[in-house]
């Protein structure tokens, strides 16, 4: 005998579905402001590179910002990265113009957003106009966002959410049709998650609880 689920236990199961699939569908959103990044986060740690001098560092390198730990390497023609910037405020870039700067690895937390300072510099190390910078980030769902940032400056911010988690973010530069623009990043931020609203669990849980209710005294009142 196959005993057939009443109409509240049904609900609860359908709504226990909707919020699985809401949760395996993750969706990455782009902001081109560090408020408007920061409020959609939660905990966030930077990583200013301050430490870096005008030289080489072979990649990858295991690097922190705040809490978080986190991979950086440059591919695909070399694994050298360069600090870069002026003294006291260094920057992050490649030893190779045409190389990608890319960050993974992350650890210390569920990252769900991460972001920073992306612009070009020159073979000295110093700031240069960069037409096109091509940023990519990718979510633990296999999803890419790839976003064209024009004519970028040292100020310019731009950071990448996901409703599941980030996996890895890259930055590269489109070149110049004469000369070479390195990719370069400043204050990378990693952040996790923003704590969701606890009326919102708790309304939720009360109503799958209220609809387990029913389900029992219905159950009973058929004994």
């Amino acid at each position: 005998m196959v005993r057939k689920l009443s109409l509240p236990i049904k609900t609860a199961i359908t709504l226990a579905a909707l919020l699985a699939a809401t949760t395996a569908q993750a969706a990455l959103t782009t902001y081109t402001s560090q408020a408007s990044y920061l409020a959609a986060v939660g905990n966030t740690g930077i990583d200013d590179f301050n430490d870096l001098t005008s030289a080489g560092y072979i990649g990858p390198l295991s690097r922190t910002a705040g809490a978080y730990g986190y991979s950086v390497s440059s591919s695909p023609n070399s694994p050298v990265l360069y600090g870069a910037g002026p003294t006291g405020d260094a920057w992050l870039s490649t030893n190779n113009a045409r190389d990608a700067i890319t960050f993974n690895n992350f650890t210390g937390g569920s990252i769900a957003g991460a972001g920073g300072y992306f612009f070009g510099s020159n073979i000295a190390g110093g700031f240069t106009s960069a037409t096109e910078l091509i940023l990519k980030a990718t979510d633990s769902t296999g999803a890419t966002l790839t976003y064209s940032l024009a004519n970028p400056g040292t100020s310019s911010f731009l950071g990448f959410v996901s409703t599941g988690l980030i996996t890895s973010l890259s930055v590269s530069v489109t070149q110049p049709g004469s000369g070479f623009i390195w990719p370069t990043v400043n204050n990378l931020n990693l952040s996790v998650s923003a704590v969701p609203e606890p009326e919102t669990y708790g309304m939720m849980l009360a109503g799958l609880g209220m609809l387990g209710l029913a389900a029992r005294r219905r159950n009973g009142a058929k004994n």
